[in-house]
């Protein structure tokens, strides 16, 4: 037979191809090993619109933001026990509605942020993430926008880029990320600063209140930006990293615990924000270690210029996201089930010197949030990262429209709402207070 008779299958009439498969990243693959139903592994991001949606315009439009960054239509694909790898199976579509629109509700709020706690979006169906939209008073005209992530496969500043894209195909309004903010130059001379070991076993938050209920409590406020001097050699992300580790020491001496050196985890992200930006859990994790000493609230430019040169010097490393331990533990030499223990003996392990708490700073939104003439630009934007133990405690922040938006998430089995709302009152009280140390 000719080849004019058997032509060359060009793929539309032949049996579909497999989906593509992506290996689990390290960071991802250990998320994955260290799941716990009782504190699901979720982000939230709550973004405040001064106007109303259109149901059916705005799932058309989410629905093709998902289309333009692809690599979030995924999920957790099966496998035998034996296999060396967890994988992401790409699909072509969603696999479920992902724009859901509940009832009115006097509670609505209240009640989408306790789902957005939690109720993972499960990773085995694409894609992880969930979009609820909810009116924010019946009386009003506003409308919240709570986006909840499987943090095992996204983070948040990946997903509030599906959201700038969807908010331009609503709305037809450019939607393009701000140039990032430049860090004034430090022009005087390096100061050489002692730092804790790291071998030594961090504070842990003093516990406070448990609630006899799993999973994790949450509370956000909206605060003023604090003003720093164009010319200072610290940034606001350092105000709010003092003033974190302020409120924690102060904290622990109410509840007896004795001075320990802390330690603050920092997520650091050097993606791009433009339409190229790198789709899934993106951010490198550093900590910053305080002396007890070093946490005088009378010496605040003292402690403000320390954290600087910490921060400064800490970012500049090249680093693995979770260090070099974490890629050699996730190497793919045994079945990946043999790992999955492994990791956990290791977390159980080495929970002892987990750091202290999490600072995440999105710091300002890049992206205007804009859907238009009807909805409006986001006016408020809130995030939270997960608060699971042996950290129990995650303070994470924003600005919008020249506010800080700041979100407090605990573990119930260490406090209660009452201590959180203690606990952001020591936070405002010292973020003030780097202000007048200036």
């Amino acid at each position: 037979m000719t080849a004019v008779e058997h032509p060359a299958r060009d793929g539309t009439d032949g049996p579909p191809r497999p989906p593509v498969r992506v290996p689990f990243p390290v960071v991802d693959e250990v998320s994955r090993h260290c799941l716990q139903e009782e504190e699901p592994e979720t982000v939230h991001i709550e973004v405040h619109l001064p106007g109303r949606l259109a149901p059916d315009r705005l799932t058309t439009a989410f629905t093709e933001a998902l289309h333009r960054h692809p690599r979030i239509l995924m999920r957790e694909a099966a496998g035998p026990w034996y296999r060396r790898r967890y994988e992401w199976e790409l699909t072509p579509g969603p696999d479920v509605d992902v724009v859901a629109f509940p009832p009115p509700d006097r509670d609505a709020l209240k009640h989408a942020r306790a789902r957005a706690l939690d109720d993972a979006p499960p990773l085995s169906a694409s894609p992880p993430i969930r979009l609820e939209v909810v009116d924010e008073d019946e009386r009003t005209e506003g409308t919240v926008l709570f986006l909840t992530i499987n943090h095992t496969a996204l983070d948040g500043p990946a997903c509030l880029r599906i959201l700038a894209t969807a908010a331009e195909l609503y709305g037809g309004r450019d939607n393009s990320p701000a140039a990032p903010p430049v860090r004034a130059p430090d022009t005087s001379p390096a100061v050489q600063v002692e730092t804790p070991s790291t071998w030594t076993p961090p504070a842990r938050v003093a516990q406070g209140s448990p609630e006899p209920s799993p999973g994790n409590g949450m509370l956000v406020t909206e605060l003023a930006v604090p003003h720093r001097p164009k010319s200072s050699p610290y940034t606001v992300n350092d105000q709010l990293m003092a003033a974190t580790a302020l409120m924690i020491a102060h904290w622990n001496r109410e509840h007896g615990a004795r001075p320990r050196p802390l330690r603050i985890t920092m997520p650091v992200d050097d993606r791009p924000r433009g339409t190229d930006m790198p789709i899934g859990n993106g951010t490198r994790l550093v900590e910053v270690p305080f002396a007890p000493e070093e946490l005088d609230g009378a010496r605040m430019s003292e402690l403000l210029r320390r954290t600087a040169d910490r921060t400064r010097a800490l970012k500049s490393l090249p680093r693995p996201q979770l260090g070099h331990g974490a890629a050699l533990l996730t190497a793919p030499v045994v079945p990946v089930a043999w790992r999955a223990a492994a990791t956990r003996g290791l977390r159980r392990a080495a929970a002892p010197w987990t750091s202290t708490t999490l600072l995440s700073n999105i710091g300002r939104i890049p992206y205007p949030l804009d859907f238009g003439e009807e909805a409006g630009l986001a006016r408020a934007v809130w995030f939270s990262a997960p608060a699971r133990m042996p950290r129990g405690l995650t303070v994470t922040t924003a600005s919008t429209a020249g506010r800080l938006h700041l979100a407090l998430r605990w573990s119930r089995s260490l406090l209660s709402h009452g201590d959180g709302a203690h606990l952001r009152d020591l936070f405002e009280h010292y973020l003030h207070a780097t202000e007048e140390g200036t």
